[in-house]
């Protein structure tokens, strides 16, 4: 069983032997191995039974090790970096030879990003090498905001958990890349397209790939094992009487079985942090089926759309 603890060293020995270990980031846990060690980065998606073909991010403690992992920066690059790094936003840019085709799924561009955790910041500067990590959770899960929520899901497979708290922005980073001559929206996540925009002009909405071309892309991802129904909630809850339900609402409650209210006060980022500690929560209650309503489309809730719409999937993979 893993262990879990605050030990920067401890973590830092066991990916240098080539072991994973889970860390904290602003967003979510991640599961991280050498990102220029093929054998370590095939153990995460041993652990994390992932489809080789699912892209992962790779992770840099500071600004010069882009160069590292990234060949060129597109136009904006800098501006973005500079605006929103450290932080959830990762760029798929092209990518150095040094990094191994299974972290990027044979493409010739990889996803990379500074994340804003001070307790992984600390380790990635005190690695010789950058980290790859996608959410330390069985593929298709729901993603972790704590170390006891990786230890539930992940602690029979892997040696180390770092222990950085409950993440404060509780949903994945956005994604941006670089095609041709202009930015595009990959994944919405912490960073709202908003903010984005403000910096480098208009972010255009990405044309749909039968390969992700970064992580999060899949149709079936973040999900609960129980189904879980987006729309309209007093509507879904005349579908499904006579059943134990499970509500998540934005600010207002509804008359369920059980109804979790994401923010009272209607603030977005809040209702960001909370949302898959409350999938989880609903996931192993009493519950038969989960709801949801659908947010407001702007800002952070553009995010949690995202993964309520791909939660409610039914394409759930087998082996989960």
């Amino acid at each position: 069983m893993a262990s879990i603890g605050i030990a920067i060293h401890h973590a830092a020995a066991l990916l240098r032997q080539g072991e994973v270990v889970a860390i904290p980031t602003e967003t979510v846990y991640g599961l991280a191995a050498n990102a220029f060690d093929e054998a370590a980065v095939l153990k995460v998606f041993q652990v994390k039974q992932r489809p080789s073909f699912d892209p992962l991010i790779v992770h840099i403690g500071q600004r010069e090790d882009v160069s590292r992992v990234v060949k060129e920066l597109p136009p904006g690059a800098e501006a973005l970096m500079n605006a929103f790094w450290p932080g959830p936003l990762t760029l798929v840019l092209p990518k150095q030879p040094a990094v191994p085709d299974l972290v990027t799924s044979g493409l010739d561009t990889v996803g990379v990003r500074m994340p804003a955790h001070a307790l992984t910041q600390e380790l990635l500067r005190s690695l010789d090498f950058p980290l790859a990590a996608p959410s330390a959770n069985p593929f298709g899960y729901v993603s972790p905001t704590t170390a006891q929520h990786v230890a539930d899901q992940l602690g029979e497979r892997i040696p180390y958990i770092l222990d950085g708290g409950p993440c404060v922005v509780g949903v994945e980073s956005t994604i941006l890349g670089w095609e041709g001559d202009r930015w595009v929206l990959y994944r919405p996540g912490g960073i709202a397209v908003e903010r984005i925009e403000e910096v480098i002009g208009r972010v255009h909405p990405q044309q749909r790939h039968v390969i992700p071309v970064a992580p999060g892309m899949l149709e079936s991802h973040y999900a609960p094992r129980k189904p879980v129904h987006l729309g309209d909630v007093p509507s879904l809850l005349r579908r499904f009487a006579g059943q134990p339900m499970g509500v998540i609402a934005f600010r207002e409650t509804h008359p369920a079985h059980r109804c979790e209210v994401l923010s009272e006060r209607g603030d977005l980022a809040e209702a960001a942090r909370h949302l898959f500690a409350v999938l989880r929560e609903l996931d192993q209650s009493d519950c038969a089926v989960i709801l949801a309503e659908v947010f407001p489309d702007e800002g952070l809730g553009r995010a949690i759309n995202d993964r309520l719409r791909r939660a409610s999937c039914l394409n759930i993979p087998s082996q989960l």
